[in-house]
């Protein structure tokens, strides 16, 4: 099967923003009393999109803001310095203007806002690269389910098995293997960077 299309993951693939996310975490929290605990996202249910994220934060340290305003606090927090700060990590401008030059599609698949994608790749100039972007505050399954490498690829026009997903999570990629891409054997899943990811570290992927 000829490959079509690359999905990429944001989040500490295309950009280093991961200590970002965990001083939000601890600001956070401790803003309004909760301490961080050590299994923070060792129990997250159903997927770690923006949206159930939030959810999760909410029911976990019975807070009194709705799912809504805890993203949108989030959003506020982290906004100045993806619209500033975050940088590509090394190499990504190249790929993506190679990836285009050889004729394939580019998707984005985060478990991030769109607002905060766009800053991020806006300031960084590769905006423009990308053909479709799925993001975690679109209401669908968050990873490590496969949903939203599923609409990337509906929206990018290729069949998932037409795609090379780069993301930098094993836990990510392993359970896309196991849940989704197993049926779709052309489908290659892979790691961008070899920096490690703490598993109590928040991952807006």
């Amino acid at each position: 099967m000829m490959i079509k299309a690359i999905i990429f993951d944001l989040d500490g693939t295309l950009i280093d923003s991961m200590g970002l996310w965990r001083q939000v975490d601890e600001d956070f929290l401790t803003s309004r009393g909760c301490n961080v605990p050590a299994d923070l996202f060792d129990h997250l249910p159903g997927g770690n999109s923006f949206i159930q994220t939030a959810q999760y934060f909410k029911d976990r340290f019975a807070l009194s803001e709705t799912v809504e305003e805890i993203m949108q606090i989030w959003t506020d927090m982290v906004s100045e310095h993806y619209s500033s700060t975050v940088k590509l990590k090394s190499g990504a401008a190249e790929l993506l203007k190679l990836l285009k030059e050889k004729g394939l599609k580019i998707g984005l698949g985060t478990s991030n806002s769109y607002e905060l994608a766009y800053k991020s790749l806006s300031f960084n100039g590769v905006w423009h690269h990308f053909e479709a972007v799925i993001t975690g505050d679109m209401h669908l399954m968050g990873k490590p389910f496969p949903d939203i490498y599923l609409k990337c690829a509906e929206q990018l026009g290729v069949k998932p098995s037409e795609c090379i997903v780069i993301e930098i999570l094993w836990p990510g990629c392993k359970q896309g293997k196991t849940r989704v891409w197993r049926p779709l054997p052309f489908m290659i899943m892979t790691v961008l960077s070899i920096i490690p990811a703490s598993k109590n570290l928040r991952m807006p992927l």
